[in-house]
C-alpha cells in the first residue's frame, strides 16, 4: 500500500477501535487492530484508487470524525487539542466502507476482487482472509467491531456508494448534510 494513504488508514483504524473496542487483553487488541486496519486499508484503496485521488486527499484533507462521533453518540472532541489531532485525518467514507466490509464477508470478498482493478492492486493490501473468512479467534477478539447491528449506523452512511462502486458504477459519495 502506498504510504500516501497511511495517515488516513491509521486514523480510520484508530477511530474504529475507539468506537468499537476489542475484547480485553493484548492479543485481542492486536487481532482487532489487524481487522480494523485491513478493512480501512481496503476501503481507502477503493475510495482513493489513483495517485491523483491520494494527492487530492492529502491536499484537501479527509474531513475529520465529527459526524461519525455524533452518529455513535461520542462526546465532541476539540479538534485543536493535540491529543485529538489524529481525528482530523479520519475519512468518514473510508470508515463507513470499512464498517460495511467488517460486517459483511460476501461484500468484503467482492471488494477484494475489485481492488485488483485499482492502482493499489490486491497484492498491495494483503490477504483478505481476516475480512472474508474471519476465524473464531478473530470474531472473539472483536465482537463489537464485527457486529452488523452495531456497525449499521456507520456502515449505512455511505453503503450505497460502496455498493455502486462494487457493482461497476461510479462511487458517488453523497455530500455531507451538515
Amino acid at each position: 500500500m502506498s504510504s500516501d494513504l497511511s495517515p488516513v488508514i491509521a486514523a480510520c483504524t484508530r477511530w474504529l477501535l475507539s468506537a468499537f473496542p476489542p475484547a480485553s487483553g493484548p492479543l485481542n487488541h492486536a487481532l482487532a487492530e489487524a481487522q480494523a486496519r485491513q478493512a480501512a486499508t481496503f476501503a481507502a484503496a477503493l475510495r482513493h484508487p489513483t495517485a491523483l485521488d491520494a494527492e487530492l486527499l492529502n491536499l484537501a484533507g479527509p474531513g475529520g470524525s465529527e459526524r461519525l462521533d455524533s452518529v455513535t453518540g461520542s462526546d465532541a472532541h476539540p479538534l485543536d487539542a493535540a491529543e485529538y489531532a489524529w481525528r482530523t485525518w479520519v475519512d468518514e467514507t473510508v470508515v463507513s466502507w470499512a464498517a460495511c466490509l467488517l460486517s459483511d464477508e460476501d461484500l468484503a470478498a467482492t471488494a477484494a476482487a475489485r481492488l485488483a482493478a485499482t492502482r493499489h492492486g490486491i497484492e498491495s493490501v494483503g490477504d483478505a482472509r481476516r475480512l472474508t473468512v474471519p476465524s473464531p479467534r478473530d470474531r472473539h477478539a472483536a465482537p463489537l467491531l464485527r457486529h452488523p447491528d452495531l456497525l449499521d449506523p456507520i456502515a449505512g452512511l455511505h453503503r450505497d456508494a460502496l455498493l455502486g462502486l462494487l457493482d461497476g458504477g461510479p462511487a458517488i459519495v453523497s455530500p455531507d448534510p451538515t
